[in-house]
């Protein structure tokens, strides 16, 4: 069965998409860890039109964080693909790790998101909130299986009932 071709978003507000997002569910991958809890994205618009991203994981207690940069692949397009660029250490000299980032679906409200990219290796499903309404949370999953992701592999992210600061 042929993959059903990945439609993003149209039309993303940047504005309205900047802030707090809490990341409801993933696709493990070997940037976070494994017992990573309360995971979390922040991004700010920067006068240059790029997005500042900060990506904070507590595991054991302790916070990870990263920080990189979004930009629109294409700033001509309405699409909301977006590309990530990380500057991972501890590789000397720094190297930088580039994604993509497509917002696949994202409520009208700018409330819930699927985010996902054309490989099908890396999905999130992340949220203004840290907790997701279940009937919610299964539509967005379901619209990850339309397009061709191999569902079985997401896994719920813990999140505690009070956020962190």
């Amino acid at each position: 069965m042929a993959k059903k071709e990945m439609e993003v978003v149209k039309g993303l507000d940047l504005r309205r998409y900047m802030g707090r997002w809490y990341e409801i569910a993933t696709f493990p991958s070997r940037f976070q860890p494994k017992n990573g809890v309360d995971t979390r994205a922040t991004y700010a618009l920067k006068e240059d039109g790029t997005v500042r991203v900060l990506n904070e994981t507590w595991a054991n207690g302790k916070r990870g964080s990263i920080e990189g940069t979004a930009y629109k692949v294409d700033p001509s397009s309405n699409e909301a693909k977006l590309k990530v660029k990380f500057y991972v250490p501890p590789f000397l000299p720094i190297v930088p790790v580039v994604g993509d980032y497509w917002v696949l679906h994202l409520d009208a409200d700018y409330q819930y998101a699927l985010v996902g990219q054309p490989s099908r290796n890396y999905l999130w499903i992340l949220s203004r909130q840290s907790h997701l309404d279940d009937g919610i949370y299964n539509q967005l999953v379901q619209k990850a299986e339309e397009v061709g992701y191999d569902v079985s592999k997401i896994r719920k992210t813990p999140q505690s009932d009070t956020p962190r600061k």
